[in-house]
């Protein structure tokens, strides 16, 4: 579905046009140097594919560990993108996992909680039949080691369909 927008063209008049966004890649930002563990974690907990990295080049090799730029990781279809956070690239990172919740579905909760619990995160509560969460149906919430709360969930059919169209 391609958004609507006004661009201001030199004589001041508004112009409609179509832009076309093909994704949304959401940058996890986590305390220096510990992207590479959760690289690892992501792909531990929530079998992620790691498809790229590119290591930060103001780090000295020889005197610490290089920093994480930017890590692609691949996940349910979805490309996700993890880096160290550091003075100059993310001040807003300074509370980890502050201000996002990502979703997963899949179709065995019990297992994938019991999976991320296992390769080092930390069970929030016990499972829960909600409504209107981020898929609805039964949600297990887990915190990773790096602060990031996930909602783990069955989709609820009625939930996560687009809304009808309804006329006046």
């Amino acid at each position: 579905m391609a958004q609507q927008v006004e661009v201001q063209n030199g004589g001041g008049a508004a112009e409609a046009k179509a832009v076309s966004v093909t994704a949304v890649k959401p940058q996890l930002f986590v305390e220096a140097p510990k992207a590479s563990d959760a690289i690892s974690f992501y792909k531990a907990a929530f079998g992620a594919e790691e498809v790229s990295r590119s290591l930060h080049p103001k780090r000295k090799a020889d005197q610490e560990l290089p920093l994480i730029l930017s890590a692609q990781l691949l996940l349910a279809g979805t490309t996700i993108l993890i880096s160290d956070a550091s003075d100059d690239s993310a001040p807003a990172a300074k509370t980890a996992g502050a201000g996002i919740v990502l979703c997963l579905e899949t179709n065995d909760i019990d297992a994938a909680v019991s999976k991320a619990v296992s390769a080092g995160a930390v069970s929030e509560g016990e499972l829960e039949e909600t409504e209107g969460a981020c898929c609805g149906g039964r949600v297990g919430k887990v915190k990773d080691p790096y602060g990031f709360t996930w909602h783990i969930c069955s989709a609820a059919a009625a939930a996560c369909q687009e809304p009808a169209d309804v006329e006046a």
